[in-house]
């Protein structure tokens, strides 16, 4: 059960019924994400892997952290390590993480908060579990986003959002059938918290079992939708196509999209979770290897010069003790 939830979605702000004429967004490929591990050794689902960039523009890479219930002394992070030409959102659905950086930014994200990093012209970060969730374990659920940035906010100066559950906007669809938490962007002209370089709309919807929700989409903006648990469809007529849990669905053009969840979940899900991403495509070229997104090869290798310079910052007194590297940085964290 994700940690922001309400009793009763019709309290909510409600998203309107739409125009029947509107364009619904077909499904334009379906993939599964292949499962793997991250930093210390926590689990993964890599949301993006095998779709081609141009269909993900403006976004890099994905993970779903878990879900995972820990045992005492399971619980695992990512040591420090550098970042520079885009911003890391991670979102925390269940469970505690830590962040700290060299920008001076940092604090605990937990049950539906997120951190919102922009590495811009470069930052040194590390997340971990609080020591006391090492020694007694529990659940961990979260997505780690990477956004591109233009290139004329390439190196533009690091910052840190600490965006706290209570400030995600809550919307029901019209019928009360589906919760949706905006953190960034616009929905039917309700805006979450997050503020962004690049435009983009993130969502989680939960959707009960047996509900249909149908949003308004930018038309300018791709459309990516992600299961996050739970069963159901995307898409509407003779272009619906399941979707399961671990599946990214890539939609087409249009000016809505439509996710349904099936009647009959599992019987610890309440419904359909889905992680509903889009943004303006930035169609500028990527040079991505490792923790650094930028525009050419020649910028790449400035970046790690940089980097092994010390010119992306140093890790703060409190920290000295923590271990940094590229070879930690994998493009994953």
């Amino acid at each position: 059960m994700p940690a922001i939830t309400v009793d009763n979605t019709l309290s909510l702000p409600r998203v309107p019924a739409l125009d029947p004429t509107l364009r619904d967004r077909p499904v334009v490929s379906l993939t599964t994400a292949p499962t793997g591990f991250e930093g210390e050794g926590f689990p993964v689902r890599r949301a993006f892997a095998g779709v081609d960039l141009r269909a993900l523009d403006p976004f890099i890479h994905m993970d779903q952290m878990g879900e995972v219930e820990y045992a005492p002394g399971e619980p695992k992070g990512t040591p420090w390590h550098p970042h520079r030409g885009f911003e890391t959102v991670t979102y925390i659905i269940d469970g505690i993480f830590e962040h700290a950086d060299s920008h001076g930014g940092g604090g605990e994200i937990t049950n539906g908060d997120t951190q919102w990093m922009t590495a811009g012209s470069g930052i040194l970060h590390i997340e971990k579990p609080p020591e006391h969730l090492v020694v007694s374990g529990g659940l961990f659920h979260g997505i780690q986003l990477w956004v591109n940035l233009p290139k004329a906010q390439k190196l533009a100066q690091p910052r840190y959002q600490d965006l706290r559950s209570g400030e995600v906007a809550l919307l029901s669809s019209d019928d009360g059938g589906a919760l949706l938490r905006v953190i960034a962007g616009d929905l039917a002209g309700h805006s979450g918290p997050g503020s962004t370089y690049t435009p983009i709309t993130l969502i989680h919807a939960t959707i009960s079992a047996g509900a249909e929700v149908t949003l308004p989409w930018r038309p300018d903006f791709n459309a990516l939708v992600y299961s996050l648990s739970g069963s159901g469809s995307v898409g509407s007529g003779q272009g619906r196509r399941p979707l399961k849990s671990g599946q990214l669905a890539v939609l087409g053009d249009g000016d809505c999209l439509t996710i349904a969840a099936d009647p009959v979940q599992e019987s610890r899900l309440n419904g359909l979770d889905v992680f509903i991403l889009g943004g303006q495509p930035i169609r500028e070229p990527v040079a991505a290897y490792g923790p650094f997104v930028m525009n050419t090869r020649a910028e790449l290798m400035q970046a790690f010069e940089d980097y092994q310079a010390g010119r992306l910052g140093s890790i703060p007194a409190e920290h000295t003790t923590a271990h940094a590297g590229v070879d930690d940085a994998t493009p994953d964290a």
